[in-house]
């Protein structure tokens, strides 16, 4: 027989197919959903990383940048990058600008005349400047408001008097500076040494940024050319290639967190697809009967149905894109005062191509068991797939399967920054759909199995479970799914939640102070409890040093060697860290292995550690770890592990050493003061910020509400954006029920025939929900924490501190709502006419 062509088979379709796409609306709003998340997702990641990597010079302030605490370059150094272009000398540190008793703290950018080398500072009377005037500064709007000061206005930074020459508004550089104790505050060269910020022992670092004489040059080779020459301790260093690698490396985290929350919605919006397109098609059982018997092949019915399948999803698809992009400026014009963002329009054909594709592939994997189910019966079965449901040809759905599978895996993986994390999540998703298929077997062979309630509509609730044309499958899955999305969200947030308040805690210190000279510490002391009776002053000596090596006498890794490559939870490999020494076991840390040096030692240097970061980088007693402190490598024997109480803001260093290690380098000291409750802290500022000039006061209140501020607002986004998933499975759950409705009208008629209530009647389909959403609730719960642990664990690298009851109460609300939508969804069985109904079957 004759295969129809396309034309006639899109001619069949396009009459059947409505124009507000009836029967098929769940599908394409899964798609929607799905591919609408996905776009906006790439389309915003996208624009970012493009921002980043084509204003890379602007952003870090030229083609490469080294960075050097506590010293200048040595001559050789300079030298060195004086021969390849353009040099610009600067330092970076804390400071306090005042006027009178006002005070704010600021993070100090003195630079020299050639600064910036690539770009312009935007003040806010439009001005594009460079370096300030000598006895000028730029000041940040924050600054201004907090001293009371406008341009042409007096202020004194680090106690030199200044005259504020404009008010920032926009400052290129600013995302590759990092985090800072204040805004920024941009001053001449000479300020910090006028300002005694840059004496032996204080805590500063010196930047110097090159800009090539040869564009073209490679910064990367001329960074491993550098090392090789000095070693690889000697400075840290970046490039115009990775201008703020620690807002890279969030956006990629973030991004890959988003769109994996795409990909979840997407797999929930399959199952939807698959339940839609089978309802779909049994709705069209009869014209695909009549089709049949009027000659029309198998593959002429895939053709029919493929291409109406085929076209609501490629509108669902449209749509979503659509909606990708026009939220995306959305997005851009929130998130733009922290990213490196445009806000206007932005179209990604790479970012529009990959969700247009996984949203594509989503449906042809699960759209295609029903319409293989649908091509390959007989028309008489079809009549009687009623009570005789039809079965699916496995073999045939292999291909079309198998392949789409196939892509889906490729596609993720292709554009995966943790290729693991990915695949884990994908294994994951496969492994949950497995799971539920055999839950759902599991329950229609149990409730075949149990024996008979002497009620009758919990009998028939029960029957209902294992019978032909039985939707518990389907239910069992969608449910699981959704109730997973509850768990996942729960457990996200309640972490989040918990790690913000332990990254910054309720207890804190009210002040600390960086670089209190050491001669003056008895001074600072008796300045302190004069301005304030009865507060508490703790000091240690601060130092900065970056760990180079550590390992077995002999056999040391080179933390160089590692690359990028850092193992989990080795954090503290990253940069320069704090260091101290102390002659007593610091106060909040517990030694857990090892002992910890005698009062006096003199001996060899030693150094604790903390006992997380030794067992992410296999450290242990008796191992050795070198730092580089001013230039200097220093080797010192790990002698005692401890663990550190995180939960406040004290002096917390990873790496504290014996005084015989580190008291002969310059240093200055760090101190914190407590204030005891009720007590006034008015002259407390002022006095300190005359007495000791170069000194660096912060108050922590207001900056622990920033920080909480910017991590709640990080928490938002990720919830907002996880909450598409939520979206999807409700939308999942509403087309389950629905099927499962239009199935049972045959049924439900039966038993009113037979002089069911209404009450009885919903009886029965609470029986049936509320024992599979029981069942599911325990599922659910393992499922959604495993995978909340492996986006908190694995992806943002936190700690899992779920909040319990908090999940259990969501879980709960969602066992509430899936039992509210089946309510609601069997009033339209109530209102069905027999007559009617019996004449349609």
């Amino acid at each position: 027989m004759t295969a129809l062509p396309w034309r006639t088979a899109w001619t069949i379709a396009r009459r059947d197919l409505s124009a507000r796409f009836r029967g098929l609306r769940l599908l394409l709003v899964c798609l929607f959903l799905g591919v609408g998340a996905i776009a906006a997702i790439g389309t915003l990641t996208g624009s970012i990383e493009s921002e980043l990597g084509s204003r890379g010079r602007e952003i870090l302030g030229g083609d490469i940048e080294l960075r050097v605490w506590q010293r200048d370059l040595s001559a050789d150094e300079r030298a060195a990058l004086a021969r390849l272009g353009k040099v610009s000398q600067g330092y970076r540190m804390q400071a306090i600008a005042s006027r009178g008793d006002a005070t704010a703290p600021v993070a100090l950018k003195a630079v020299d005349g050639g600064w910036p080398l690539y770009g312009r500072l935007e003040l806010t009377d439009g001005r594009r400047v460079g370096a300030p005037p000598p006895g000028t500064v730029w000041i940040a709007k924050g600054t201004a408001a907090r001293l009371g000061v406008g341009a042409g206005g007096r202020i004194a930074l680090g106690g030199v008097p200044v005259t504020v020459g404009g008010i920032i508004a926009a400052d290129p550089e600013q995302m590759s500076e990092g985090f800072a104790l204040g805004d920024t505050a941009v001053a001449p060269l000479d300020l910090p040494a006028r300002a005694g910020l840059t004496t032996p022992g204080a805590m500063y670092r010196s930047a110097v940024r090159v800009r090539f004489a040869d564009p073209g040059r490679d910064p990367e080779a001329v960074v491993d050319a550098l090392k090789a020459r000095f070693g690889d301790g000697a400075f840290e260093t970046r490039t115009r290639k990775a201008a703020s690698p620690s807002t890279e490396r969030f956006v990629v985290r973030m991004g890959e967190f988003l769109v994996l929350v795409g990909l979840a919605a997407l797999v929930i919006a399959g199952i939807g697809i698959g339940g839609g397109v089978s309802s779909y098609l049994e709705a069209r059982r009869t014209s695909i009967a009549t089709l049949k018997v009027l000659g029309a092949t198998s593959g002429d019915i895939a053709r029919i149905y493929l291409l109406q399948v085929g076209t609501a999803a490629l509108a669902g698809s449209a749509g979503g894109l659509l909606a990708g992009v026009l939220v995306t400026p959305l997005l851009a014009s929130a998130l733009q005062s922290l990213l490196p963002v445009d806000a206007g329009l932005t179209v990604s054909p790479a970012a529009l191509a990959t969700a247009a594709a996984y949203g594509l592939l989503v449906a042809l994997v699960f759209a295609a068991p029903p319409l293989v189910r649908a091509r390959g019966w007989p028309a008489m079965a079809l009549m009687r797939s009623r009570v005789a449901p039809l079965a699916t040809d496995r073999k045939a759905l292999a291909l079309p399967v198998g392949l789409g599978l196939a892509a889906i895996v490729a596609l993720a993986l292709a554009n995966a920054a943790q290729p693991l994390v990915t695949l884990g999540f994908l294994g994951g998703s496969a492994a949950m759909l497995g799971l539920l298929a055999l839950i759902g077997t599991g329950i229609r062979r149990l409730a075949a199995r149990l024996p008979r309630p002497r009620g009758p509509m919990l009998r028939a609730g029960l029957a209902n479970l294992h019978r032909p044309g039985a939707q518990t499958g389907a239910l069992v899955t969608a449910l699981g799914f959704g109730l997973s999305a509850f768990v996942l969200i729960a457990a996200v947030q309640t972490s989040l939640e918990a790690n913000i308040r332990r990254t910054v805690p309720d207890r804190a210190p009210d002040f600390f102070v960086l670089d209190v000279p050491q001669a003056k510490a008895a001074d600072f002391r008796g300045a302190v409890v004069q301005a304030v009776p009865g507060a508490v002053v703790k000091m240690v000596p601060n130092l900065r040093g970056r760990i180079l090596a550590y390992g077995p006498q002999g056999a040391m890794t080179k933390v160089s060697a590692l690359g990028k490559d850092l193992p989990d939870g080795a954090w503290a490999l990253r940069g320069e860290r704090g260091l101290t020494y102390s002659a007593n076991v610091p106060e909040g840390s517990t030694v857990t292995s090892g002992q910890w040096w005698p009062q006096g030692y003199a001996g060899e240097p030693l150094v604790s550690l903390d006992e997380k970061l030794a067992e992410a980088i296999g450290l242990k007693v008796g191992d050795y770890v070198t730092v580089g402190v001013l230039g200097v490598e220093r080797t010192a024997r790990i002698a005692a592990l401890r663990r550190i109480d995180w939960d406040s803001l004290g002096f917390n260093y990873v790496l504290v050493f014996s005084p015989s290690a580190l008291a002969d380098a310059p240093h200055n000291l760090a101190a914190t003061i407590e204030v005891p409750g009720g007590v006034s802290t008015a002259g407390l500022l002022p006095r300190l910020v005359r007495g000791f000039p170069s000194s660096s006061v912060i108050e922590t209140g207001s900056l622990l509400r920033d920080a909480r501020d910017l991590l709640d607002q990080m928490s938002a986004a990720i919830l907002s954006a996880a909450s598409v998933a939520v979206l999807a499975g409700l939308a999942v759950l509403l087309g389950a029920i629905a099927a499962a409705r239009a199935s049972r009208t045959y049924d439900t008629v039966i038993l009113r025939v037979l002089g069911a209530s209404r009450r009885q009647l919903l009886v029965l389909q609470m029986a049936e929900y509320g024992l599979i959403a029981a069942v599911l609730a325990v599922v659910a719960l393992a499922a959604g924490s495993a995978m909340a642990w492996a986006v908190i664990v694995k992806l943002f690298e936190f700690t899992w501190l779920p909040d319990w009851p908090r999940v259990l109460a969501v879980l709960a609300a969602g066992l509430v709502l899936i039992l509210g939508f089946a309510l609601a969804g069997s009033l339209p069985l109530l209102r069905a006419k027999p007559a009617r109904a019996l004449r349609e079957l």
